[in-house]
Order: C-alpha cells, then sequence, then structure tokens
C-alpha cells in the first residue's frame, strides 16, 4: 500500500508541475516566454488529456494482461523524458504532441495501480484503503507546485518541467525496488464487513481476453454514469489545477513562486478530502460512494462561485477557500476513479472499470481545458470561473443518479 501510494503519487511531479509552466508560456517572448495565447495553451493542456484519457482506455485492458510493475516503469520513465523534451522545445505543435505523448505516458500509473491495490484488499477495505492512496497524489501536488515553481522562478518555465523529471526517475527506482503486486498466497481468504467467513478471494480472471474484459465494461451501465461525473468533475478539477495558479498570479499581482506557494495548500485540504470521503463511504454508507461524492460535489459548486471575488479580496480568505476547495474536489475525485469503478466492476474487470471511468474523465477535462481557454480570451477570469461551478453541479447530478448503488459481496472478486 505505502509503495502504491509513492510510486502513483510521484507522477503528479511531470503532471501537475505544467501550471508552473503556463505563465511563461502565455508571456512576451522579451520576456522569456513563448507569447501563446490562452486558447492556444488549452490546445496544448487539452491534447495531454485526450491521449491520457485514450491511454486509460487501452491500459486498464493491458493491465488484466501485463506485469503492473513493469507498465509503471515504462509510464515513470516515459513521462520524465517527455517532460525535458518540452522543455526543450518552442513550436506549438511539437509542444501539443510531446505533451500528449506525456498525457499516455502518464495513463500508465493508475490502473496498473487499481489492479494492485484490488489484489490485496477485500471490497469492504477498499474506501479507506484507495482514500489513502489519494493522499499521496495530494502530498505530490503540494511538492509539485512548489518545486515546479520556484524552478520556473529561478530558471524560467523550463525549469518546472526540467527539475520534476530528475525527481520522477528517481521515484521510478525505488518503485522498481519495493513493489510487489500481489500477497505471497494470491488466494487468501478475505472476512465480510461482518467478520464471516467467506469463500477464497477471486482474482482478476486472467481468462478473459482483452476484448471480453472490454466488452463486460462498456455493457455496464452504472461506469457509464460514474465516468460523467467524473468527466465534468475533472473539467473543473483542471479548471483549478490547471489555470489557478495562472489566476492567482494576475489578479493578485505576484510572482510565479509566491503564488505557487500559496496555491500547494489546495492539495492540503485535497489530503483530508481524500482519506475522510472513502472512510465515511465505509463507516456510514455502508461502502456507497455517490452520496459522499455528491454531497461534496454540490459544496464544490458553491465554493467556486465565490472563488473568483475572493481571490481579488484577500489571501487569508483565498487560502482558506482553496483548502476548502481541494477538500470538496479530492474526495469525490478519488472514490469516482478508483472506488467505486472497482466496486461496480464486473468480475474480473476491475482495471479495465477503473480505466473506462477515468477514459471518460479525461475526455471531460480536455473539453474543460478547452472551453476554459476560449472563454478567458473571450470573457475573462469571472465568467471562466462561473462555468466551472457549473461543471461541478452537473457532476453532482450524475453522481447523485447513482445513490443506493453498492458492491455485490457475494459474488465481487476482492
Amino acid at each position: 500500500m505505502w509503495t502504491v501510494w509513492f510510486a502513483y503519487g510521484a507522477f503528479y511531479f511531470c503532471r501537475t508541475n505544467i501550471s508552473a509552466a503556463v505563465p511563461g508560456l502565455k508571456e512576451s517572448v522579451d520576456a522569456g516566454g513563448l507569447g501563446l495565447t490562452a486558447t492556444q495553451v488549452s490546445y496544448i493542456l487539452g491534447a495531454t488529456k485526450i491521449a491520457y484519457a485514450a491511454g486509460q482506455l487501452l491500459n486498464g485492458q493491458l493491465s488484466e494482461q501485463v506485469s503492473p510493475r513493469k507498465l509503471l516503469a515504462i509510464g515513470m520513465l516515459g513521462t520524465a523524458v517527455l517532460n525535458v523534451l518540452f522543455g526543450c522545445s518552442t513550436a506549438l505543435y511539437f509542444l501539443i504532441f510531446i505533451w500528449a505523448c506525456n498525457g499516455y505516458s502518464q495513463s500508465l500509473g493508475w490502473t496498473p495501480c487499481v489492479r494492485v491495490l484490488v489484489n490485496w484488499f477485500p471490497v469492504h477495505r477498499r474506501g479507506k484503503v484507495i482514500g489513502f492512496i489519494g493522499t499521496g497524489y495530494q502530498a505530490t501536488a503540494v511538492a509539485t507546485f512548489i518545486v515546479s515553481g520556484y524552478a520556473a522562478q529561478a530558471f524560467g518555465w523550463r525549469g518546472a518541467l526540467w527539475v520534476p523529471a530528475g525527481i520522477m526517475i528517481a521515484a521510478a527506482a525505488i518503485m522498481l525496488v519495493f513493489l510487489r503486486e500481489h500477497p505471497p498466497h494470491q488466494d487468501f481468504v478475505a472476512d465480510d464487513i461482518k467478520s464471516q467467513p467467506v469463500a477464497t478471494a477471486s482474482k482478476n480472471d486472467p481468462r478473459n481476453s482483452v476484448l471480453e474484459n472490454f466488452l463486460l465494461t462498456i455493457a455496464n451501465p452504472s461506469l457509464w454514469l460514474l465516468g460523467i461525473s467524473l468527466g465534468l468533475l475533472n473539467a473543473c478539477r483542471y479548471g483549478f489545477l490547471d489555470w489557478g495558479l495562472t489566476h492567482l498570479k494576475e489578479v493578485q499581482e505576484t510572482g510565479v513562486g509566491t503564488a505557487a506557494l500559496k496555491y500547494a495548500v489546495l492539495p492540503l485540504g485535497a489530503v483530508a478530502g481524500s482519506y475522510i470521503a472513502g472512510w465515511a463511504t465505509d463507516r456510514f454508507f455502508g461502502s456507497r460512494r455517490a452520496p459522499v461524492a455528491c454531497v461534496l460535489l454540490v459544496t464544490l459548486a458553491l465554493l467556486t462561485l465565490v472563488y473568483d471575488s475572493v481571490a481579488r479580496a484577500s489571501v487569508p480568505a483565498t487560502i482558506v477557500l482553496l483548502v476548502c476547495i481541494g477538500f470538496c474536489i479530492y474526495g469525490p475525485q478519488v472514490l469516482l476513479v478508483g472506488t467505486a469503478p472497482a466496486d461496480l466492476a464486473r468480475r474480473g474487470t476491475s482495471a479495465a472499470a477503473a480505466g473506462f471511468v477515468n477514459c471518460l474523465g479525461y475526455v471531460g477535462a480536455a473539453s474543460g481545458d478547452y472551453f476554459t481557454g476560449r472563454a478567458l480570451d473571450a470573457y475573462g477570469w469571472e465568467r471562466a470561473i462561473f462555468i466551472w461551478a457549473a461543471w461541478a453541479l452537473g457532476a453532482a447530478v450524475a453522481s447523485g443518479l447513482l445513490w443506493n448503488a453498492t458492491a455485490d459481496r457475494s459474488t465481487k472478486q476482492v
């Protein structure tokens, strides 16, 4: 569990770091930037989401067939190399291509981790465990904002790409040393929530072909609702992650390093949200994930509505609000991206289900980046942030349709 916590969290060093590079990409050439418009930046940001979505769909199937350690190693080393190449580039279309390739490399992270966790933990512990894993990439996001922000301030926008790449290479080596894909005795016996003995656990069925896993996945209506909810949430989430640091820098008229230090509190709230949301679903809702996700998404919509005005008025209030927004983003996000798909997947398709839901989620994220960029160029920050709030509310509606959905303990793989 700790190795997965660390390994998946490390991916964010070469992913969230783009937010610290965005101000430099928009700055004029005379100021050391590339002079891109917000719409052009949105093409770069959206390309990685589309590639990530496609990669989740494909790698969710591959993760049922291929060693998770191998997939993670390829993804971690690949994203490090691509970050270096991005920092060496200047042409818009080449930047789009490289960052799209980075999106695919990033997609090799989550579904192998889901497969490892499903091999190790039964349904009634999964909410707490995957919630805890969610705290890992929030802790890394805090470090990423600070490291990449000050790297960009010290070395220019390219520093935000190069410094995290070195960290990722070291993280890949650590993962290869410590990760174990399943318990020493795979056919372990689990207890259900009432501590009654149950039959030997069944892992993902290796007899299923990639096509069979895919058909089982897309024929599951619950996964479509999870994917729609995650897509709308991701549109709002990446509004804050990709554009929020630039917004704070501009409206508070501060340096990118200082803005990054303030913005790093958002993942701190997310650490609490990731764990508490998973714990609450197991403790109070009988492992039903949708009620907690729905309530937090409605709260997120309300907080987002007031964010722009608060950011312009008060630095301390902005910091408090960012902590609360982080809590309300990542509480439902960790449920929608990992716990709920693993619960509602049909037998033998947990990683495929997570990949499919995440695919839909990142289609939503790419769309969100595009419409955010267009809204910024046309109307400015206030209108763009109101759109983020509308997306959060739509996500609440979609997740609310699964209010009573839960895993079938008599048939689910653990």
